[in-house]
């Protein structure tokens, strides 16, 4: 089963730049998951205030820029991986060193019908 990892926390934080090279703890907490097998995917996202939203309301579009709360935490990133359990999948999420600073909600992913 596959599962979200959303790292939600302070984006003053949070590394949300293009150029800054991934942490070491990162970097070997994503070669864990590769090893063993459950690294689906995952990328850090940019701050809030780059984000849009879109929204279609009677056939019109409206498009809206960020930040859209006043709240210091934000998504900043998150990790798709793939485990056997809910258990295994909450372990996971409280050994990303991002757990540390932010808060890793795990969210399972609902699978969507192939035909």
């Amino acid at each position: 089963m596959q599962y979200m990892l959303l790292i939600i926390g302070d984006e003053s934080r949070l590394n949300q730049t293009q150029d800054t090279p991934i942490s070491p703890a990162i970097k070997a907490y994503v070669d864990a998951l590769n090893k063993a097998g459950a690294w689906v995917g995952g990328e850090r996202l940019r701050p809030s205030r780059a984000t849009r939203r879109v929204m279609v309301r009677e056939g019109k579009t409206r498009i809206i820029d960020g930040p859209y709360a006043d709240t210091r935490e934000q998504l900043g990133g998150y990790f798709l991986i793939e485990a056997p359990n809910d258990e295994a999948a909450l372990d996971w999420a409280a050994k990303c060193p991002a757990a540390e600073y932010s808060t890793i909600e795990v969210r399972p992913v609902v699978p969507t019908p192939r035909t």
